[in-house]
């Protein structure tokens, strides 16, 4: 897509925020060391904790800081939609999903932009290929990670290790075409469902491996109910997939 000479295009990373005050901060000096050329998006959908007043005051001191109030906690996935929203109308040739807890480094943000400034459509953060890793994770939910992503991969054929990935690159004509109202709204679901919807458009898809942190500050907003949607979902793509496979043998 872009040559490798051409210099990186206007970047924004989207980072959804409930309750993220404690972490928030850190992550988002972090990260403009880290990619100071890039603009930034806070989501927040009206933290109980003040994390929306903080990144107010934040948007004030740093022209590159944008925050975008949402009314009440809605989920992941419509965070991050809300936010590729209003990236692609001001116009930003590339968009970026992380985490406000700083389990993504900012730092290792620059080898997923360069990825796309090679080539791929869409580049994701992976966990699970040589040179990834997961740090103070207890080994069940490694167990239930892997499981996930082995399970995806059985069943929908993405040829991607680490489909449940949430640190993303995309190419903006790429996500363009990709989001509408019935993507999966989810945590794990979210971002499977938008690997999938990449590959059936025919995107390059490119996987940078990366360290994965277990965060230190604030709550996990993972639940049981959101790893069961996951199940369920993952579940009925891939049967829809097979019965698509069985009628084209069939003629």
């Amino acid at each position: 897509m872009h040559p490798s000479s051409a210099p990186l295009p206007p970047t924004l990373v989207v980072i959804p925020t409930y309750d993220e005050r404690e972490a928030l901060p850190g992550t988002l000096a972090r990260l403009r060391a880290a990619v100071p050329g890039a603009d930034v998006l806070v989501v927040d959908d009206s933290s109980p904790d003040g994390t929306g007043d903080w990144a107010e005051d934040a948007a004030r001191r740093d022209r590159a800081v944008h925050v975008l109030h949402r009314a009440g906690k809605q989920g992941l996935g419509p965070a991050y939609l809300a936010g590729f929203a209003w990236g692609l109308e001001r116009g930003y040739a590339q968009l970026v999903e992380m985490d406000a807890d700083a389990s993504h480094r900012p730092e290792q943000l620059p080898a997923l932009l360069e990825a796309v400034r090679r080539g791929a459509d869409l580049a994701i953060g992976s966990r699970w290929v040589p040179g990834g890793a997961v740090h103070d994770w207890p080994r069940r939910r490694q167990l239930l990670s892997r499981g996930a992503n082995l399970y995806v991969r059985a069943l929908m054929g993405l040829g991607v290790s680490d489909a449940t990935a949430g640190f993303r690159v995309f190419q903006a004509d790429l996500l363009r075409s990709l989001i509408d109202a019935d993507v999966a709204s989810q945590g794990y679901c979210f971002q499977v469902d938008m690997t999938r919807r990449a590959r059936e458009a025919g995107a390059v898809i490119a996987e940078v491996p990366i360290d994965f942190d277990e965060r230190t500050e604030g709550a996990s907003k993972m639940s049981s109910g959101i790893v069961r949607e996951a199940l369920v979902r993952v579940t009925l793509w891939g049967f829809a997939r097979r019965t698509q496979q069985v009628r084209g043998a069939l003629g």
